[in-house]
């Protein structure tokens, strides 16, 4: 999936999540063009017509492209009257039917990536509440972008390492860019509420450890028990691997010494070569 097409996807889900958090009749949206001071509207639900579809937004300019200009939520009760705003998508909305109309944008590391809007057909004022339940669905936005991005970086940064020999990789530093990659995508899976982005993510992991020597026999770890391994095998000491996983300094022991166990390792080192050689860590 393409870096636009996953941040489309994203789009349209918290559109959904919005509407269904709102009772919002109409939600819309789409991402800021690659280049461009404007925004694509790209995804429509609830809507009528196909009079907003396409609609190129720039920033400054009518509701949204406001929201963009000022990197903050902006909302009027009746569009087509408003003196807040500039009115050049005016046909569109009308021709839409929508009155009161909000736009939040999706922020990540101070840009502006997208908008959001929540609309109904009739002027009345959008309550905090609504506005409260359109930033979370932003919000929503943002960390998924953020994650995937996250996730896109250590991956490529984890390829040069990934296609030489096991045995000559492992002794360079390529490969422990690899491990490094793993690990940090390891501990970023469980911040993801999304179960398909989660499982996405995991399945990158995945292709991190394809590399990985001979398997020996079957051994199953649980998540969290991998997890803490590649914080291990990425240098990590106890109290690092709790900060990064989220988790207690004792609870991370107790997914050590059981991984320890099942690996038939006495030693942190024994236990991730272990894992290394089952196919388990790359």
């Amino acid at each position: 999936m393409t870096a636009d097409a996953s941040g489309a996807a994203e789009i349209r889900g918290a559109l959904v999540r919005l509407r269904r958090a709102t009772g919002l009749p109409v939600a819309f949206g789409g991402l800021v063009e690659p280049g461009r001071p404007r925004v694509r509207i790209s995804e429509l639900t609830g809507t009528a017509t196909l009079a907003l579809s396409a609609l190129a937004v720039v920033s400054g300019n009518g509701l949204g492209g406001k929201a963009v200009a000022l990197a903050r939520p902006c909302a009027v009760t009746d569009y087509s009257m408003s003196r807040q705003i500039s009115h050049e998508y005016d046909a569109a909305v009308a021709a839409e039917g929508l009155r009161s109309v909000l736009a939040v944008p999706v922020v990540v590391r101070r840009r502006v990536r997208g908008v959001l809007y929540g609309a109904l057909r009739t002027a009345q004022p959008l309550g905090d509440r609504t506005l409260s339940a359109a930033a979370a669905a932003a919000r929503d936005v943002e960390q998924a972008l953020v994650v995937r991005e996250e996730a896109r970086a250590l991956l490529a940064a984890a390829r040069p390492g990934a296609g030489a020999p096991a045995g000559e990789a492992a002794a360079g530093a390529a490969w422990e860019q690899v491990r490094e990659a793993h690990a940090a995508l390891r501990a970023l899976a469980p911040r993801i509420a999304d179960p398909a982005l989660r499982a996405e993510l995991l399945s990158a992991c995945g292709l991190l450890t394809a590399a990985a020597p001979e398997p020996v026999a079957a051994v199953r770890l649980a998540p969290r028990e991998v997890d803490v391994l590649a914080c291990v095998a990425a240098g990590a000491t106890n109290a690092g691997a709790a900060a990064r996983l989220g988790l207690s300094a004792e609870t991370v022991k107790a997914y050590l010494r059981s991984a320890m166990r099942k690996l038939g390792a006495h030693t942190r080192g024994e236990a991730v070569t272990a894992a290394r050689r089952a196919g388990v860590l790359p």
